[in-house]
């Protein structure tokens, strides 16, 4: 079943945009070594409904932005197996903080993405997204998130939680 309505794409982008939000506090969380359950729970619910409210638009081919949804989807089962299944133990710990930071990432990326698209001024800077102001705008994104995710995985040391 696909939508295409004006309702639904609103929903898509309020969940994609609370994720974001709730995002950038669960990160904060992770740097302050500390557990935001309700920031973190709130990131995993609507980033996992952004990606999966994105398959239902109507398509014809398989598109970058389907990549994105999956590649999403398999990081954020990653990180809530590292939380929820794992309790952080071993290897778990770290494969948790870089799933929140990189599926935190590629919603940002989307979000740049959308901003060039729809915002005019942007948009008159890199109509094709091609242009280096884009390149330059994504650069700074992923370079901003590399160093957030090295700090996270250095400071995020909760203790193991019981099984």
């Amino acid at each position: 079943m696909f939508f295409a309505s004006t309702t639904f794409t609103l929903l898509h982008v309020a969940l994609s945009l609370i994720g974001i939000v709730a995002g950038f506090f669960a990160v904060i969380a992770i740097l302050q070594d500390r557990k935001a359950e309700g920031w973190t729970l709130t990131f995993f619910v609507t980033t996992v409904l952004t990606s999966v409210t994105g398959f239902l638009f109507p398509f014809s081919q398989f598109l970058p932005s389907h990549a994105f949804g999956v590649i999403s989807l398999v990081v954020l089962a990653l990180a809530l197996a590292g939380k929820y299944a794992f309790h952080f133990a071993g290897p778990w710990r770290w494969i948790y903080v870089v799933g929140v930071v990189l599926a935190l990432y590629l919603n940002v990326f989307v979000l740049v993405v959308q901003m060039f698209q729809k915002i005019p001024a942007l948009h008159a800077l890199a109509p094709t997204q091609s242009e280096a102001p884009f390149a330059v705008a994504q650069l700074v994104v992923l370079i901003a998130f590399i160093a957030v995710g090295v700090a996270a995985v250095r400071k995020f040391r909760p203790a193991a939680l019981p099984a």
